[in-house]
């Protein structure tokens, strides 16, 4: 068989941390307390958190540099906003307002009744005043206006605020004619059912009551308009009211946060819960249970200073980032158990330094892949153009690398203490000496709780346990066995396929009603549009921005037909559009539209007697800059309509031979549909190098380390067609989690990768049960105490906080799943991953096993007892030294 290796970094390594292992070992109060310190001093910077908090919803969950943000400042800039002559579709931001939807509780509610509790309603809102440092304010000094009075809803407009005409007045629908002019109903009547354009029938109005904006009462009234509808006693027989406003989505986010934080004792006092039950012994001296409690608070302290740190520098704490102290639970969990089973590998009568040493040398490849695989996903991560995103993956990133350093220097620190409380055989608790065999005439319970120290006589080692035991000699052979294997691969096959439909089936997109709580009045409007207003979409502006010659035929020419590609698009209604070129030469059809003087002249006249096309133009020094029109979009219920229309607009607008752009408040939020996929597949695809090329380094085969790449792969797979199956989309959040996905799914497959190709073995079964007996255990506690770390989440009323415990849960489940199933058994189909030494291996021939005495175990098939460590066999060591171990294991007091 030909040797395979690649450990010119990862010898080194390990002689490198078997020296630090044996330092610490001399030296362990040193770094037990001066980590303290250094996470008290970095905690300090805390005392920045609420200024560094960045919950402003547009900014952390768009693209940085999203198209629309452009198109938005040069609207900005050629359309400035005229509050005194206002209109909603003109906003280019969504402005500042309240909003009701009445919904009937009956078939209709154009009805006398309901319109005159709609009516009721409207003047309660208007009479609701604010008091301010300069004066008592209603709606009527903050509205914004346009003929010297406050906008008014048409809906009220047309029926005179006479709730007894709606049954008389003969409703069309979505125009409807005033004195005035066209009213468009279709955002205001909803749930309409129509006999030709006549509405018979509708189930819900909606009011908008729009202010100026950066107004400081403006806000007061805001919160007092939702107070009121909270507070409210109001009976109402014949509607029901679902409130909202333009501070309510932002507002609401930021209350997530402090919904989260009671989960937070949850889930450490489940850490620390199950971490110490992992490691409890019934022996009083081998009990691990103070060593697993410090493990978790050294991940508490990681926490602690990488956060501390990132504060201190001024970095952004985005609202995702509560999510991380979860993640981190498990993480230093995780590599505390692996470094727990080492220490529980190494010769009970060897001194602290040399067992620390041992521990280091074993544990040092695993936890280090793990954590630059981890660290480098995140910071990945800090790639995309979310800065949710970026927030998440650099304080994550950074406290993964303080969990490193603590892992190896408090808690190493803290299991050599340990270790000399074990050497001196104290007890656990009272620290007192306690005899290593039970007296004669002693009861069982002092033999249990008075009497320790035992461990295994002929491998010199802590006693093995019952799970590893269970690995070993149940569940390996079993995983190997020919039919077992058959299974595995059917098994795999209908995980891969279900797990491509489910990326068939993935959605992509953020809805802004997931930033509310389960809970929140916002929730239920959002419902209310959503169920009576989806039939109608943004009123998107269509914008010529250049200077351009409209009096010229070509021009012209081009112009119109541009605007009939938009409106004979799919998702426009082609009769609602808002155009001051077609409203301009129909009333002045005899002019000369060919002839610049005539064309400028005339429009000025035309502005006056239609001033709200003013806005619509910018005119300077006798030259129209910019203008623009208005399509009406029509059924744009889901994302990937709105993915859709986004893109299909733009792409008529480039296609145009005058130089257009289109615009639309909401295109901010679409714009992540431009980007999501394509940033997620290169952050995946980067990290999946960058992980390869880690793994070629640091485990000892190239073949593989190629199929760790292959489990991330798998795994990414996996979880993203389960999410979709989960209903959980393709957004800024779920995208934080795939780039942890990279990093998890490494975690388990180079554990047990490592353990693979370490062994000395030939037998590649043998090889399979041997790594499972070492790590099957860990793996199992690393990914119950991920899951325990998470699973607080799934309580939480938050779409961001639950999506998380969702993906987090797939990650643990195949990522486990590839580490103690899948991957051992492709493991066995491919030879070349052996790690032949110079120990004999052939069937019929005894072998050198870490067993007293340097005694020889006879090897049958599967049934192997050989001695066990992280992965590495004492691969470095001849059987001479095996038998120096078993001398030295006779003279153990």
């Amino acid at each position: 068989m030909a040797r395979c290796h690649t450990n010119c970094i990862e010898k080194p390594v390990c002689i490198g941390f078997e020296k630090l292992g044996r330092f610490i070992g001399r030296n362990p109060w040193c770094f037990f307390v001066i980590p303290l310190l250094i996470s008290a001093g970095l905690g300090g910077g805390f005392y920045f958190l609420k200024d560094r908090e960045a919950n402003d919803i547009e900014n952390q969950f768009t693209p940085v540099n999203g198209p629309a943000k452009t198109e938005r400042r040069f609207v900005q800039e050629n359309f400035p906003q005229n509050y005194s002559e206002f209109s909603s579709q003109r906003l280019y931001t969504e402005g500042t307002f309240a909003s009701v939807i009445a919904v009937s509780t009956g078939s209709s509610i154009l009805t006398k009744e309901a319109f005159q509790e709609i009516l009721d309603l409207d003047a309660e809102i208007k009479r609701m005043s604010v008091r301010a440092d300069n004066g008592q304010f209603n709606y009527a000094h903050l509205c914004v206006r346009t003929k010297q009075k406050c906008v008014s809803n048409a809906i009220l407009d047309i029926i005179d605020y006479n709730a007894s005409k709606i049954e008389d007045i003969h409703l069309t629908f979505p125009i409807y004619i005033l004195k005035s002019g066209f009213v468009f109903l279709g955002s205001t009547v909803g749930g309409v059912v129509t006999n030709g354009s006549l509405a018979e029938s509708a189930k819900a109005i909606r009011l908008f009551y729009y202010l100026e904006e950066n107004d400081v009462s403006g806000t007061l009234w805001l919160n007092e308009f939702l107070k009121v509808f909270s507070n409210s006693s109001t009976h109402r027989t014949f509607i029901k009211v679902s409130p909202f406003t333009s501070l309510s989505r932002q507002e609401e986010f930021e209350g997530n946060s402090k919904s989260v934080i009671p989960l937070f004792s949850i889930t450490y006092f489940l850490a620390i819960l199950f971490s110490i039950v992992s490691c409890l012994r019934f022996d009083c001296v081998r009990n691990k249970a103070w060593v697993a409690s410090v493990g978790v608070i050294s991940a508490g302290l990681a926490v602690l200073s990488g956060f501390g740190l990132l504060l201190c520098c001024g970095v952004p704490f985005a609202m995702t980032v509560a999510n991380s102290p979860f993640l981190i639970l498990g993480i230093g969990v995780d590599d505390m158990f692996i470094m727990i089973s080492c220490w529980q590998q190494t010769r009970v009568c060897d001194s602290v330094e040399d067992r620390l040493a041992r521990t280091y040398k074993e544990a040092a490849i695993s936890i280090t892949i793990t954590t630059l695989t981890d660290v480098l996903a995140f910071y990945i991560g800090i790639m995309t153009p979310f800065r949710s995103v970026q927030s998440f993956c650099l304080y994550t990133g950074t406290t993964v690398l303080f969990c490193y350093f603590y892992n190896i220097t408090f808690f190493g620190a803290f299991l050599a203490l340990n270790g000399r409380r074990e050497e001196s055989n104290r007890h656990w608790l009272s620290c007192r000496k306690v005899p290593e065999v039970c007296p004669q005439g002693r009861s069982k319970a002092y033999s249990l709780c008075c009497v320790g120290g035992a461990y295994d006589s002929q491998t010199g080692c802590e006693e093995e346990q019952p799970m590893s035991h269970f690995f070993r000699k149940y569940y390996g052979p079993f995983l190997t066995n020919t039919w077992t294997k058959v299974f595995v691969v059917l098994l795999y096959g209908v995980y891969l396929g279900t797990s491509i439909y489910g990326c068939l089936q993935l959605k992509e997109g953020i809805d802004l009603r997931n930033l509310a709580s389960d809970g929140s009045y916002v929730v239920n409007y959002y419902d209310d549009e959503e169920k009576y207003f989806s039939k109608y979409g943004p009123n998107v502006m269509v914008v010529v921005k250049e200077n351009v010659a409209y009096w010229n035929e070509t021009i012209h020419i081009d112009l119109k037909a541009c605007m009939k590609d938009f409106k004979n698009l799919t998702f426009i209604d082609g009769t609602v559009v808002t155009s001051w070129l077609q409203m301009y030469e129909t009333m002045f059809s005899s002019v000369d539209f060919n002839d610049k003087r005539a064309f400028m002249g005339n429009l000025t006249s035309f502005l006056n007697v239609k001033p709200e096309f003013k806005q619509d133009l910018n005119i300077s020094q006798g030259n129209i800059y910019a203008s623009r029109f208005f399509v009406q979009t029509v059924n744009i219920s889901t994302a990937v309509d709105e993915k859709n229309m986004l893109n299909k607009l733009r792409e008529t607008a480039q296609n145009c031979k005058v130089p257009l752009l289109v615009y639309h408040p909401a295109f901010i939020y679409y714009d992540q549909y431009a980007v999501i996929v394509s940033t997620t597949v290169q952050n995946i695809v980067v990290a999946t190098a960058v992980m390869l090329v880690i793994s070629l380094l640091l485990i000892p085969n190239p073949l593989c380390s190629l199929w760790v790449t292959f489990a991330i792969g798998s795994v990414i797979v996996g979880v993203a067609g389960f999410m979709a199956l989960w209903q959980v989309n393709l957004d800024s959040i779920s995208m934080i989690n795939l780039v942890i996905c990279i990093g998890f799914s490494v975690d388990f497959s180079a554990h047990i990768s490592y353990a693979f190709v370490s062994n000395r073995n030939d037998n590649v079964n043998a090889k399979a049960i041997d790594s499972l007996f070492v790590l099957g255990y860990p793996i199992v506690q690393g990914a119950a105490s991920t899951v325990l770390g998470v699973v607080a989440l799934a309580a939480a009323e938050s779409y961001i906080f639950r999506t998380f415990f969702k993906i987090m849960f797939l990650v643990i489940l195949f990522g486990a799943a590839h580490g103690i199933v899948f991957l051992p058994v492709f493991l066995t189909f491919f030879g070349i991953c052996s790690n032949k030494g110079e120990i004999s291996t052939d069937h019929d021939k005894k072998s050198h096993c870490a067993t007293g005495g340097g005694a020889q175990v006879t090897r049958k098939d599967n049934d192997l007892v050989h001695k066990q460590e992280m992965g590495l066999s004492f691969k470095d060591q001849s059987p001479e030294m095996y038998t120096n171990h078993g001398a030295d294991l006779m003279d153990c007091p």
